[in-house]
């Protein structure tokens, strides 16, 4: 059926499977949603492969049945510390003084074939500039006159065997992975505006298991980087501090948490039963917060050490824009202004039609953004596919036909 685009966010606490028609209008019809708890994945990871393909599939299935549709094929998410990213330029001739689809095609071809190891695959491959003869800042050099172009494209790969193990997951469920998309990038498709990706902003997606992040500056992808820490480890943390099981600490950390320690007043209290104690008792809220601001505030330290790290701190008068379920922690904002000395707004999808209800969180940026980018994938011609990323395997045109048949290819 046409203009049907599907997403499998394969996350660390969740599986959420979403099926969108295109509208006249680009927006997002949101027709199937399947959200299950994730299990066998630990920080983007596959650990036990039976139980994340059970996961999937269940998540598949519930999509199905609310949207009527048959899945066979998805973008999938990527995250985890697995991944990291270089930056390589191409060069190649310009045939016929004038710059065509194929000219570009060819430079990033140069542009990808960065060596890496044999352990490690290409997941995209994103311009970041062209120059023609010597003049850089061109966004499209299409129809323009020249000889030599020259290419500068970010490449972020991952690890093959984690890559896989994600794969025949999601296989195992009856789907073929049509492209992955880094999570921090899926996010980025509904969370930042026009003018942030121009004036340089930096997106973050704090999941459960990892803290994704990309570097937007002049329209485009200069810088990505994965974290292997998240919600999760707040959570372990209060668990630890008031020695209560993991449930019951998530339970808390969402009723209860806040992340800045001086904004809860000194009376306010809540109960919990921890391990040994026959009665419910009486906690302190304050102090709750002081196990959450110290997880957090280190949190943004190493995201401030990693920003700093990739020589672009200079680069993002819009700030951070945060997303993802972690940011819906109070106060988190605040805190990260503080500790990173920038602008800070929360970000979620918007403008969805539909199944959109329960879409309308930060929680499932990385999902709507699937979408989006398929979408995208659907609409571009070849000639701009490269602004999206394409994949060590979606080099030439006739890979690209396949591609845009594949996110087609659901039966009713």
């Amino acid at each position: 059926m046409d203009n049907i685009v599907v997403g499998i966010d394969v996350g660390t606490t969740k599986i959420c499977t979403l099926v969108a028609r295109v509208e006249a209008d680009d927006r997002l019809r949101i027709m199937g949603v399947g959200v299950e708890p994730s299990e066998g994945i630990r920080k983007g990871v596959i650990v036990d492969l039976t139980a994340a393909s059970q996961s999937i599939a269940r998540s598949v299935a519930q999509a199905e049945q609310t949207s009527g549709l048959k899945i066979d094929s998805a973008l999938v998410s990527l995250a985890g510390a697995h991944v990291s990213s270089v930056n390589s330029r191409g060069v190649v001739a310009v045939t016929g003084h004038n710059v065509d689809e194929m000219d570009v095609e060819r430079a990033m071809d140069a542009a990808r074939s960065v060596a890496i190891p044999s352990s490690r695959e290409i997941i995209h491959v994103i311009q970041r500039g062209f120059s023609l003869d010597g003049e850089d800042g061109i966004h499209q050099p299409i129809g323009m006159h020249g000889y030599r172009l020259e290419v500068e494209a970010h490449v972020i790969t991952a690890a093959s065997a984690t890559v896989e193990n994600i794969r025949q997951a999601v296989a195992a469920a009856g789907v073929e992975t049509v492209q992955f998309v880094l999570n921090p990038l899926a996010s980025a498709e509904v969370v930042l505006s026009e003018s942030e990706r121009n004036m340089g902003a930096i997106v973050c997606d704090i999941g459960g298991g990892t803290t994704d992040m990309a570097i937007y500056v002049n329209g485009d992808v200069w810088h990505t980087m994965v974290l292997a820490v998240g919600g999760n480890h707040i959570t372990q943390d209060i668990a630890h501090g008031l020695r209560l099981p993991l449930p019951q600490a998530e339970e808390i950390k969402k009723t209860f948490g806040f992340a800045l320690q001086s904004e809860v007043g000194l009376e306010e209290t809540f109960t919990l039963q921890p391990f040994g104690e026959t009665q419910p008792v009486k906690m302190s809220r304050r102090d709750l917060a002081h196990i959450i601001e110290a997880r957090v505030a280190e949190m943004f330290d190493l995201t401030l050490q990693e920003i700093k790290r990739s020589g672009y701190d200079s680069l993002l008068p819009a700030g951070m824009v945060l997303t993802g379920g972690t940011s819906l922690l109070p106060g988190i904002r605040q805190l990260a202004m503080k500790v990173l000395g920038m602008p800070v707004r929360t970000a979620q999808p918007e403008k969805l039609l539909g199944l959109a209800d329960k879409l309308n969180s930060p929680a499932y940026s990385t999902s709507v953004g699937l979408l989006t980018w398929a979408a995208a994938l659907q609409a571009l011609p070849l000639s701009d596919y490269s602004r999206k990323g394409r994949g060590g395997q979606k080099g030439t045109r006739q890979n690209w036909n396949t591609l845009t048949n594949l996110l087609k290819r659901l039966l009713p």
